[in-house]
């Protein structure tokens, strides 16, 4: 039987890539809903919840969707790796961490593994490849993680709070920011704001049901 599954994101395009990315597997994996700012309202085997732009696998957002009656597993899927993040991740209640440096195929077999309980962390054994999916201003030529500081430069954030949400440095945050501004084509932040408002950055709230996702 295939393994039910929610895709969990506050941004549309986001969700509907990971789903893109999962209906290669039909006979493994039923997409019951895909929830971007909603909570799970569909008993599913197990949630995906994407880092894009949200807080990570340590703070209160997974700590309540494991908590959720409807959920059966949570798998947190995430660029930042590192030791201690993971395991705050599955202190909170997350059954299992998934590095987006894994291509498809591999996400698949982690999501089964973590589903069936014989597994726990799932990261790339050398390198990393292209993020499976889908993200805002991809067609742009924006990288992911260019992306995910647009959106919370977008969503108001500072450069100190935008590093302690995407996990990373203030250096490492100002370095995505002047590549950003240059693939867009603005100068300051107050015109990245507007051309991220005018390209789908700010936080949608829909949930997509089964068959509408056209």
């Amino acid at each position: 039987m295939a393994i039910s599954v929610a895709l969990i994101d506050d941004y549309e395009v986001v969700v509907r890539g990971l789903a893109s990315m999962l209906d290669a597997y039909p006979e493994r994996f039923a997409v019951v809903e895909l929830d971007a700012n909603l909570q799970v309202s569909n008993p599913v085997d197990i949630a995906l919840y994407d880092t894009f732009a949200n807080p990570q696998g340590d703070r209160d957002q997974v700590r309540e969707l494991a908590a959720n009656p409807l959920v059966g597993s949570v798998a947190v899927y995430s660029w930042n790796i590192d030791d201690d993040l993971v395991a705050a991740a599955l202190a909170n209640g997350a059954d299992g961490y998934i590095s987006k440096g894994l291509p498809a195929a591999d996400i698949a077999a982690a999501l089964e593994a973590i589903h069936g309980g014989s597994g726990h962390v799932y990261v790339p054994s050398s390198g990393s490849v292209a993020a499976a999916g889908d993200w805002p201003g991809r067609e742009e030529g924006l990288s992911q993680r260019e992306a995910e500081i647009l959106a919370l430069i977008t969503q108001g954030l500072s450069n100190e709070a935008i590093a302690e949400r995407a996990h990373l440095s203030i250096n490492s945050v100002k370095t995505y920011i002047r590549s950003c501004y240059r693939r867009i084509g603005v100068a300051s932040r107050i015109h990245a704001v507007l051309w991220g408002i005018e390209h789908g950055f700010r936080p949608d709230r829909v949930r997509i049901e089964p068959g509408r996702r056209d």
